[in-house]
């Protein structure tokens, strides 16, 4: 552990908090989403503004401390957080200011989706993130940004004006498509490699009430249910949203008590467009195997945005594997019946994001995220609340992953990722990654923002 006298002297450069080991509020400080990590910083500086953050990562170049960056926490391999060294904190960062007239947010580095579907929501706009109202922006945002609206608007990254940046050298610079544009182009996928992002400027988009919620199937009908989703979310509009998963129904009162506790294959649409449309679109939905619940219904896209949070509330148990996908072969389809059939706790679950439609609209060298070919980001979840479970929730993710892996187009989506080595990280970054060892090594030759998935500087 590093001495704690170390920290002393960046105590008195702070505004925000210096919170070390033997404080009170340590341990529920130093925890992040995923209960399954368990790591003791030397310190956590809870930064109150810009000048806390600059201050932090000069005081971790001097003194050579191991340096991670949290923000909403969420990562899965729970990357906000390193033993030993500093964890820089935005989660007091949060404001934001909307501008309804351009249709843009200024958004905190410390701001979670939840807020910014409520300061954009009140105008009748939003911007296309995640699934999970407690997810922070600036992690889901670096990593490329896939969500509720993917198809209809494209990633979160296609949306980003601008972004603050606080560098390795502690210099504070801002990049867009015009200053510093090839820090611009590896932040838009490139994760938390090149910076602290203190700020983000977004273009947000007109949406209002959603037709929205799950339509259920029983789980032994799921090879012909995937089947058909992948041929129906394909050649459905763009308005369309839908991602696939497999779940075991929750014992809450939104579900009929007769489904509680039982494994299901299903979609959770989001429609945005018009509401006379929407009727006549869910018809085959409604019609196609007699589905055991068909929930959609009119809502605030916020309400969507949170309907899971009960469900995953930080602190349990997770274990992530993931792959890009183009196709559904017959030999894949039956890979996932087999193991999603197989869901070993009632939390764990396997989604299928569709990343088709608006997110096809830029080329795969166009922004560090690369998989612009790909039709699915699929996620395998294995997650309990008790510890005492954590392997069996491994084993299972990792075999199931085992099984499709093959029928994929190899890299992952680095939001859904692990700590899974160098070459995993290549292959999710494919023809871009030279570039972005490039400018890796421009901006951060030292490679001080290394707890994340890496991308270590150009030799």
């Amino acid at each position: 552990m590093t001495d704690k006298a170390v920290f002393a002297e960046l105590k008195g450069r702070l505004r925000g908090e210096l919170i070390q080991p033997g404080d009170a509020v340590y341990d529920a400080a130093r925890k992040v989403y995923n209960g399954m990590i368990d790591r003791r910083p030397g310190a956590i500086a809870r930064c109150a503004d810009v000048a806390d953050v600059i201050q932090a990562v000069i005081f971790a170049r001097e003194h050579k401390l191991l340096l991670a960056v949290r923000a909403g926490g969420h990562n899965a391999g729970g990357l906000g957080v390193c033993d030993d060294g500093l964890v820089i904190d935005l989660s007091r960062l949060r404001g934001i200011r909307v501008d309804p007239a351009a249709r843009t947010a200024s958004v905190e580095g410390g701001c979670t989706l939840g807020d910014v579907d409520h300061a954009t929501g009140a105008f009748g706009l939003a911007l296309p993130t995640g699934i999970l109202s407690t997810t922070g922006i600036a992690g889901l945002t670096l990593g490329g940004g896939i969500g509720n609206l993917s198809r209809s608007f494209g990633l979160t990254i296609d949306h980003l004006i601008c972004a603050d940046v606080v560098l390795a050298d502690g210099r504070f610079v801002r990049a867009s498509a015009r200053k510093n544009p090839d820090l611009f182009w590896a932040l838009r996928g490139g994760g938390g490699n090149f910076g602290i992002v203190t700020n983000f400027e977004f273009r947000l988009r007109p949406v209002g009430q959603v037709h929205a919620g799950p339509t259920f199937w029983a789980i032994e009908k799921s090879a012909e249910v995937l089947r058909w989703y992948g041929d129906f979310i394909r050649a459905a509009p763009k308005t369309l949203n839908g991602y696939f998963a497999f779940a075991t129904v929750p014992p809450v009162p939104a579900f009929p008590e007769a489904l509680h506790g039982r494994k299901v294959c299903g979609v959770v649409w989001c429609y945005c467009g018009p509401e006379e449309k929407a009727d006549k679109l869910f018809k085959p939905v409604r019609e196609f195997k007699q589905p055991l619940l068909h929930g959609v219904q009119p809502m605030p896209l916020a309400a969507l945005q949170t309907f899971f949070d009960p469900l995953y509330p930080p602190g349990l148990q997770w274990y992530w594997k993931a792959d890009f996908v183009k196709d559904l072969s017959d030999a894949a389809i039956a890979a996932n019946a087999k193991h999603g059939a197989k869901l070993p706790t009632p939390h764990s679950t396997m989604h299928m994001y569709p990343i088709d439609g608006a997110a096809h609209a830029l080329g795969a060298k166009d922004t560090a995220f690369s998989y612009r070919d790909a039709n699915w980001a699929q996620v395998i979840v294995g997650v309990d609340p008790e510890p005492a479970n954590r392997d069996k929730i491994t084993r299972w993710a990792r075999e199931y992953w085992d099984a499709i892996h093959p029928h994929s187009a190899g890299g992952a989506y680095v939001n859904f990722m692990m700590e899974e080595g160098d070459e995993r990280i290549q292959a999710t970054y494919r023809g871009n990654y030279k570039r972005l060892a490039a400018i890796k090594r421009k901006y951060d030759r030292a490679n001080l923002f290394r707890v994340n998935q890496n991308i270590p500087p150009a030799s």
